[in-house]
């Protein structure tokens, strides 16, 4: 009796604790069989993304000035820890091959892209990242580009990258972007979405590439060769810090925030029109991955949506 009362209690567990299917009412919890199990957990095994992406304060493309940035390192205790975090992490990664050397385990891959969105309540902000604008050289901000529209962000630096942000986004832009040269015929379920846009961030972190990157004309005549002109406005080439100069807004100081372990991989992130970060996925894609991607990009235009025509 005693051993039947136990097996259905732990039957009701089960499915009281199943996490619901449906897109973008609670954040994906780890299973509860996992929390119970005295075994620990392989280091080097792959595991779904365990936390929020993105900082907690809604970004602003006014950034610290020199003296500001230098009075909070030497009198706030928290830009002054928020420093040495960053110096010892750098001392430690900093190494040119480290990122190369990441790439033998899971091809780079440092965590498995959520199978629904990550709740708006939960969510936390894209910071401001800058770039220059393909089509004219403009400094532009993600900021004031993403702000009331569903964005596709994709973050590249290498060609392997490129195409991997490439299969996340295919289907999806395929299904809803505007523009006709995103449709594949191999997706006929198109709903174009002009509240839809794709912004693209050639990211070269490393100073020396930054500078030849952009500002080598070969290079970047070669990109708007590549890329279609219709893309250029939302295509920027950045080197993760302000293109006038502004150091202060550097990438770096962001990087963990994003989940940015890897600057030779490929990451995606589903944005919302307030700028919070409600999906990411990064290095090669599963197909759970791209389909996860395109369901949760429907959801957010479905909602957008509904909200245009309510005013």
């Amino acid at each position: 009796m005693l051993l039947t009362c136990m097996s259905a209690s732990r039957t009701i567990f089960t499915i009281a604790s199943k996490p619901t299917q449906r897109y973008g009412y609670r954040w994906a919890s780890s299973s509860s069989s996992a929390s119970t199990s005295t075994a620990k957990p392989d280091p080097n095994e792959l595991r779904p993304l365990s936390r929020p992406l993105g900082v907690r304060d809604k970004p602003t493309t006014r950034h610290q000035t020199k003296m500001e940035r230098l009075k909070d390192v030497l009198t706030n205790e928290d830009a002054i820890r928020e420093q040495r975090k960053h110096l010892v992490k750098e001392a430690v990664t900093k190494g040119y091959f480290h990122d190369l050397n990441a790439t033998r385990r899971h091809g780079g891959k440092s965590w498995i892209a959520p199978k629904v969105m990550i709740r708006e309540d939960k969510s936390l902000y894209l910071p401001d990242i800058a770039g220059k604008a393909l089509s004219d050289g403009a400094e532009r901000h993600t900021t004031t580009m993403c702000l009331g529209k569903v964005t596709l962000l994709s973050i590249l630096s290498t060609k392997i990258s490129e195409i991997q942000t490439q299969a996340f986004t295919a289907p999806t832009l395929s299904r809803y972007s505007p523009f006709p040269h995103h449709h594949n015929p191999s997706y006929p379920d198109r709903q174009p979405n002009p509240l839809l846009q794709h912004i693209q961030i050639n990211l070269q972190l490393n100073p020396l590439k930054s500078l030849l990157f952009s500002n080598w004309l070969p290079f970047l005549n070669g990109l708007r060769k590549t890329i279609p002109e219709e893309d250029h406005e939302r295509y920027l080439v950045s080197s993760g810090s302000s293109p006038t100069g502004n150091q202060n807004a550097h990438f770096e100081y962001v990087r963990d925030a994003l989940g940015y372990h890897n600057d030779r991989v490929g990451y995606v992130f589903l944005v919302d029109p307030n700028l919070r970060i409600r999906w990411a996925g990064n290095a090669d894609p599963t197909v759970e991955e791209v389909r996860s991607l395109e369901v949760c990009t429907g959801v957010l235009l479905g909602r957008l949506d509904k909200l245009k025509e309510g005013k």
